[in-house]
């Protein structure tokens, strides 16, 4: 679905980041001792008590936890009220038929793409059925680049859940994103893509891959603890990432930790 035109500066077109929100049917589901719905809202509030104004949010996958219907509905209530179009991508966690059918209308617009002042936001899906690893296809790769080919923008964001890059986690790449440096070598030929984001690997990233600004944002909920070879949480708070876009190409990322206090 191609969303058209939304208004951003001149200066800028910022995207609010938020990604693995693992939300439940029930409000009081908890992920490893977090109620990701109670999260979820504080990351909402937080953002909304700043004087950061976003033009979209870009949501990257692992929307629900528990397979329902009503997560999604929990889903939808809260970022409705954002009152901002929300590109979202389907994430591991997440049932695609589901998805399409309980957030099918705007603001949410399922693996969209938009034209906002001089960028392309590109929203692809990188879900292999059945897996916690991922895998852009061939025809979606094709999707991807005719949606840049149709755009008359100068620089291009690429929004998808799994990481393109390994994590140095050992666990943690064995569930990336298979064809991750095929991926990778598309966005970097395609010359319009200043950068990349991705959710997936619950902790942040931020490194520039041949002139490509690839970029994780840690979860909403419960973070996994970087760098280690078995499975392992980390205590770090919910997170989200303020994204802007500038008109020269070029990308600030400010990552937000959303504490207790």
């Amino acid at each position: 679905m191609r969303f058209g035109r939304i208004q951003g500066s001149a200066e800028s077109i910022r995207v609010l980041h938020l990604t693995d929100p693992h939300l439940f049917a029930d409000r009081n589901g908890d992920l490893r001792g977090t109620v990701t719905y109670a999260a979820l809202q504080r990351v909402i509030a937080h953002y909304k008590a700043g004087d950061w104004q976003a033009d979209l949010v870009a949501l990257t996958g692992d929307l629900i936890q528990d397979d329902s219907a009503g997560a999604y509905a929990n889903c939808r209530e809260l970022l409705s009220g954002l009152d901002l179009p929300i590109h979202c991508v389907p994430g591991n966690h997440d049932v695609r038929s589901m998805m399409r059918e309980e957030l099918p209308s705007p603001p949410f617009v399922y693996c969209g793409s938009a034209d906002i002042g001089n960028w392309l936001i590109v929203s692809i899906d990188s879900c292999s059925a059945g897996r916690a690893g991922g895998i852009v296809t061939d025809d979606e790769m094709a999707r991807m680049q005719g949606i840049v080919t149709s755009s008359a923008a100068e620089h291009v964001l690429v929004c998808l859940h799994h990481p393109p890059v390994l994590m140095g986690s050992t666990w943690l790449d064995s569930v990336g994103l298979d064809n991750g440096r095929q991926f990778l070598e598309l966005v970097q030929s395609i010359g319009r893509v200043r950068a990349t984001i991705f959710g997936h690997v619950h902790q942040p990233y931020d490194a520039d891959h041949g002139g490509v600004r690839v970029i994780a944002t840690p979860s909403t909920c419960r973070q996994f603890l970087p760098g280690s070879e078995t499975f392992a949480v980390d205590d770090r708070p919910p997170a989200y990432r303020r994204i802007s876009l500038l008109a020269s190409g070029e990308v600030d990322a400010e990552l937000i930790w959303v504490d207790d206090a």
